[in-house]
């Protein structure tokens, strides 16, 4: 991300990383195999030929709870088709309920999912149960929840009671802005403004320290209370994150400049980045002459679709994607979904063992690994926007520094040129643009530290610092950076960070390149 703020970062007025659409699955894992639903039900004393007797009735009792508490309130509603938005329409009851807070709708559709049935055996002529592809009804519950935003729960209401859990972590953030008195602009899903950044990045970091287990089963409690009521035996349910999408969200400081960038950086990733750099942004190992690992099955994609928030491109391999679009014509979106993890690694310990050596192991759905995935995929987004920081510049050296070479005037007082081939102006422009000072701007004392070092006694301070202003002041007389009102901070002008950018990459480049752009 540093070489991207090198780059970008006069344009950029702030950076949130965090996730996005979250949607958890609770399994009654009992259930959900067959020795084990085998287990339960002899537990339970459940024959197997009653079994199917024994689960219509348990779900008619659900059924029965679940539509006659929702129907007292005026809350339910029968979709019948899938196609039909859920959301749209606990939204739209919601409004013509005038609800603000707290369940906003119950609806009811019968959608396909993996149930659980007893069948017979061809080989051996027993019963026995079995997990299959079936249809059965499903409950939502859409909540407007005050600290997380709109949630939703969905139970399948046959064996094994699969629920689903889903709400927005941006949607989330925005609850937490506005309980902290922060100021902020959203657009969808995304912010185009908000008053601290560093404040928005530490409430993102926090959803991270969330105790998911005990928030998803209150949520579960919350929906469906008899559920448990109904089963001879209780079982606790198991989370997982079955969709967890990771963005990073770049604000420009306005739409103009992202929509300058952005066709650059849409003809990067489409023509020039190849499948093999995909697969390294993603966080695969691929081998030293470049190539994927011989063990590697299938096939890298990226295609563009045009949205009606903006262009997107979508990069594919297996399930995981990795997505890059405009968002609100303002931020520069970038979002993985990771859907297969076998090839994913992480610190940890073995599941069970406490106390035992941390090892490289394989990433987990469980919520458990949840920090563990947002450190995977802030990663991810990362080796991403360093790739888009090389995208090409076709304005030439001469036209970008022609006037940093020419003395000039600023508040009636004369600056001298800069000579970027002097080694102290060198140092100069070299700190100026480091990548820290890209989103907070630099200070003097920043710049002291950094051109003089540390120690001094009080007396070179003063000179020292005496020094950096009247750098400050140069710097400012040709346009390179700016003051930030009613503060003592200066950041990089646009045209200052592409003049930077130019003088030190060429500074750097051999007599063979310098040769071959002439």
């Amino acid at each position: 991300m540093i070489a991207f703020l090198q780059r970008f970062g006069a344009f950029v007025q702030g950076i949130l990383h965090g996730f996005d659409r979250l949607r958890f699955r609770g399994s009654l894992r009992q259930l959900c195999y067959q020795l084990g639903a085998a287990s339960y039900l002899g537990y339970s004393r459940i024959l197997l030929k009653d079994y199917q007797t024994f689960a219509k009735a348990t779900t008619a009792a659900l059924c029965q709870f679940i539509e006659k508490d929702a129907e007292a309130a005026g809350l339910y509603k029968y979709l019948n088709s899938s196609k039909i938005s859920k959301e749209e329409t606990a939204l739209q009851m919601a409004a013509a309920h005038k609800q603000t807070e707290g369940r906003i709708a119950v609806l009811g559709c019968v959608e396909p999912c993996r149930v659980l049935q007893v069948r017979k055996n061809k080989e051996t002529g027993l019963l026995e149960p079995r997990s299959e592809d079936g249809k059965c009804l499903h409950y939502y519950h859409y909540y407007l929840d005050p600290q997380y935003g709109l949630r939703y729960t969905r139970l399948q209401s046959w064996f094994p009671f699969t629920m689903h859990i889903g709400f927005n972590g941006r949607d989330w953030l925005a609850q937490q802005m506005t309980a902290a008195g922060l100021g902020y602009e959203k657009h969808d899903n995304c912010f185009t403004w908000v008053e601290d950044w560093q404040a928005a990045q530490q409430l993102l970091d926090e959803q991270l320290e969330t105790d998911w287990p005990s928030l998803l089963n209150g949520w579960a409690e919350e929906s469906h209370p008899w559920l448990p009521q109904l089963l001879p035996h209780p079982i606790p349910r198991y989370w997982t994150a079955q969709e967890a999408e990771y963005t990073t969200d770049i604000a420009f400081a306005t739409a103009e400049d992202l929509q300058r960038i952005y066709p650059r950086f849409v003809h990067h990733a489409c023509a020039l980045m190849s499948g093999t750099d995909v697969l390294r942004y993603m966080g695969y190992r691929v081998r030293k002459d470049g190539r994927p690992r011989l063990d590697m099955v299938g096939e890298v994609t990226t295609f563009i679709k045009q949205l009606l928030e903006g262009t997107c491109v979508h990069h594919r391999y297996r399930r995981n994607l990795l997505k890059m679009y405009d968002k609100a014509w303002q931020i520069l979106r970038l979002e993985n979904l990771l859907l297969d993890l076998g090839d994913f690694k992480v610190f940890r310990r073995k599941e069970g063992v406490r106390d035992g050596p941390q090892e490289n192991l394989g990433l987990r759905k469980g919520v458990a690994d949840m920090h563990r995935r947002a450190e995977v995929g802030r990663k991810i987004n990362e080796r991403y926007a360093e790739a888009l920081s090389t995208v090409e510049e076709k304005t030439s050296l001469e036209e970008l520094t022609k006037d940093l070479g020419e003395r000039t005037e600023w508040k009636g007082r004369k600056a001298r040129a800069l000579n970027p081939l002097n080694e102290e102006d060198a140092r100069l422009l070299e700190a100026v643009n480091r990548g820290e000072f890209a989103i907070n701007g630099l200070r003097n004392r920043d710049l002291r530290k950094l051109l003089f070092g540390e120690e001094a006694t009080k007396e070179e301070t003063r000179r020292q610092s005496a020094k950096v202003t009247r750098m400050l002041r140069m710097l400012r007389a040709h346009g390179v950076i700016r003051k930030v009102p009613k503060t003592h901070r200066y950041q990089i002008t646009t045209k200052g960070r592409t003049q930077l950018m130019a003088l030190l990459a060429a500074r750097q480049a051999n007599i063979e390149a310098l040769t071959k752009a002439a």
